[in-house]
């Protein structure tokens, strides 16, 4: 059969066999897919050192019997050497990829999609904090998914003055009338605002904001209730 090319980030890998390994790849005209890489973890390999969890690649894939995939060449397309040599950064990369693996369904075609989980691994290797960064992605991605928090009026009686709580059931910010869930203070609102109503770019400037870390964990915790499952990686960020 005709083979595919396309663009891929690799999300996740896993040993078959002696030599083998299956990729999970995001591409960026074919959504998920799963692919066999053979031989990949031989010395000798051509695609040794190619299909690495994070790499970006130019990739040629046929289909076989089976509903995995067969790559047949790769070419590197770019691998953020300085986020793998930075454990801060190359933790939150591990949550972008756990998070896209996690949010996306496979052969679901989603360019857009794509080019977020690019463009967010590509801004890791300058970012001044990449916990920001990956908050910022989870967020983002709830968003696309038609799952964004409600952050402008209580998610409960739709009050437009102070807002004092978060709760997932109600699905976003509350006032004083209604609060349940976890508390929320005021920087923490404002930034959950300025990273999801306009905003995001000044926020990746400042480094640490105030309210970062309340952001992060309702951020983990949105996210692994959209999901319907833990996120290992993200967990480790919500703790540094």
């Amino acid at each position: 059969m005709n083979p595919l090319r396309d663009e891929a980030i690799v999300l996740r890998t896993y040993k078959l066999a002696e030599s083998d390994r299956i990729c999970v790849l995001l591409t960026r005209e074919h959504g998920k897919v799963r692919a066999v890489a053979h031989g990949v973890r031989k010395t000798s390999s051509r695609l040794g050192g190619r299909m690495e969890v994070l790499d970006h690649v130019d990739v040629q894939l046929v289909r076989g019997r089976t509903e995995l995939l067969t790559v047949r060449q790769v070419v590197p397309l770019g691998a953020p050497s300085s986020v793998r040599g930075d454990f801060a950064r190359l933790t939150a990369a591990m949550v972008l990829v756990e998070v896209a693996d996690a949010a996306t369904l496979e052969h679901l075609e989603d360019p857009e999609y794509f080019e977020m989980v690019r463009r967010a691994l590509q801004s890791l290797e300058t970012a001044e904090d990449p916990t920001v960064v990956t908050t910022a992605f989870l967020l983002k991605t709830l968003v696309h998914d038609g799952a964004a928090p409600v952050l402008d009026r209580c998610a409960s009686c739709s009050a437009t003055g102070e807002l004092v709580a978060f709760d997932l059931t109600e699905g976003g910010l509350l006032c004083p009338s209604c609060r349940r869930g976890r508390p929320v203070s005021p920087a923490a609102v404002a930034l959950l605002r300025r990273m999801l109503l306009g905003g995001l770019a000044g926020v990746l400037a400042e480094g640490r904001p105030e309210g970062s870390s309340e952001v992060a964990s309702i951020a983990v915790e949105a996210m692994e209730a959209h999901v319907g499952k833990r996120l290992r990686a993200a967990r480790v960020v919500d703790a540094l």
